[in-house]
């Protein structure tokens, strides 16, 4: 069985707009008919001063579990140096699991899809609006009417 998820990417570490890239392709990679985003770039979010990030979305039919799909992107966080270093802090690469078909994951310790943050960000939700226009929520809601919603947060598009 196959299942169209959606990973978000994010760096503001190092030369990020080639290092999202990048891994926007390794992420594809982990599944077939793959799409990725145009590269964004948004204001960091949280306490900690920091850089501007650049954020993409991947979307793929998969054959992993969310589990599964989940431990590959730490794969591919740590293939580029993924290294934890504060929460809301600088990252060098963070692949985060957004939806799942019309799958609920409700792991708090480690999985949650679809992911919790996502409608209140204007970073995940232009890049997957792009690829994917027409998406739902597993609760009906449109990601393009949650788009018209954070319209005051400030992204702008790098790049195809």
């Amino acid at each position: 069985m196959t299942v169209r998820a959606y990973v978000a990417l994010g760096s503001n570490w190092g030369d990020s707009a080639s290092l999202v890239g990048r891994a926007a392709e390794v992420v594809a990679s982990l599944g077939s008919e793959a799409r990725v985003s145009s590269l964004y770039r948004s204001a960091p979010a949280g306490p900690i001063a920091q850089p501007w990030y650049v954020n993409a979305v991947v979307g793929m039919d998969t054959v992993w579990t969310p589990d599964i799909l989940l431990r590959h992107l730490w794969a591919v966080e740590r293939r580029f140096g993924r290294w934890r270093h504060a929460h809301w802090g600088p990252r060098l690469l963070d692949c985060d699991l957004l939806l799942y078909g019309a799958w609920v994951v409700d792991k708090p310790e480690y999985l949650v899809v679809p992911h919790p943050r996502m409608t209140a960000r204007r970073f995940v939700l232009e890049p997957l609006a792009e690829i994917a226009p027409e998406i739902q929520l597993p609760d009906g809601r449109r990601v393009r009417d949650l788009l018209r919603k954070v319209q005051d947060q400030e992204v702008e598009r790098l790049w195809p």
